[in-house]
């Protein structure tokens, strides 16, 4: 059996939803929440730059079926906001991923740069929990997981 970064993309969507519905929003100091679950989500994007290389521009295809699946098993407030979050950013995290000629590391790094802010300003507006500082954390914690994947991808090149 093949490994699908396709079928993985996929079930990060639904993780990520089901998550956002069941684990609690975490207030910051300045009074804001800030939803834990949003440290996986940087994995979604790269996953979806993986899934891309695998099944081309199909993975928008994807990315419906993911949010279908999300409607189905998550809280359909949480599904239909990441639904739409999920839709602006990750066609701009596309946009940025396919016309963009550098090494896979930087193209990872730079459609993450683009479409993590997106999402996590989207999300939180339609959950109703947008702040200045919701949203700079929301998104910092998503750029972990492509923070984490260009170093290794980088490291592994250079060797």
């Amino acid at each position: 059996m093949r490994f699908s970064f396709t079928a993985l993309y996929i079930a990060l969507i639904v993780a990520v939803n089901y998550g956002f519905s069941e684990v609690p929003l975490v207030r910051l100091p300045d009074g804001t929440m800030w939803p834990p679950m949003s440290l996986l989500v940087g994995f979604v994007f790269v996953a979806r730059d993986f899934a891309q290389r695998e099944v081309g521009h199909r993975v928008l295809l994807a990315m419906l079926v993911g949010a279908a699946l999300s409607y189905l098993m998550a809280d359909p407030m949480v599904a239909v906001a990441s639904a739409a979050a999920f839709l602006v950013s990750e066609l701009a995290d596309w946009a940025v991923y396919s016309f963009t000629r550098r090494p896979l590391a930087d193209r990872i790094l730079a459609s993450s740069l683009f479409g993590t802010p997106i999402d996590s300003a989207v999300f939180l507006t339609l959950i109703g929990h947008a702040s200045v500082a919701g949203i700079a954390t929301m998104t910092l914690s998503k750029m972990l997981g492509a923070l984490a994947v260009w170093w290794l991808l980088r490291r592994r090149t250079a060797s």
